[in-house]
């Protein structure tokens, strides 16, 4: 029986996920209020892995469907251990609050020993004040 527990305990050990950072984006939420027909959100997607990636940011509904947003830049290269401001701006479409999920989806970058596609998404709700 101890014998059993000391191979679990080591294959549990064994399949510890490696300390490594994982890919980020701040804020993670926001309310904003803005007075025009539109509401602006500045988010800020980081890499902590140790080679570049190529980001890509996205705007959904809260149903995951694509909304109409401005986003500059919405396709980019990120540096080892870098972040960058993105500004992305959405429109209300005539509704008085608007909840939206801006997502930050890292692309590997084809013939790299990762080709794993992650995506983090925040939660955004603007109000329109009149």
């Amino acid at each position: 029986m101890t014998h059993v527990r000391t191979l679990a305990t080591a294959m549990a050990v064994a399949l510890m996920p490696i300390a490594a950072g994982a890919q980020s984006m701040s804020p993670m939420r926001g309310e904003i209020n803005s007075f025009t027909d539109v509401f602006a959100v500045r988010v800020f997607p980081a890499n902590p892995y140790d080679q570049k990636i190529r980001v890509e940011i996205h705007v959904y509904d809260q149903d995951f469907q694509p909304v109409d947003a401005r986003i500059s830049p919405s396709v980019f290269q990120l540096g080892s251990q870098a972040s960058r401001p993105v500004l992305v701006v959405v429109p209300f479409g005539g509704a008085v609050e608007r909840k939206v999920r801006i997502c930050t989806e890292s692309i590997p970058f084809p013939n790299q020993q990762t080709q794993i596609k992650a995506q983090i998404c925040g939660k955004f709700f603007g109000h329109r004040k009149s």
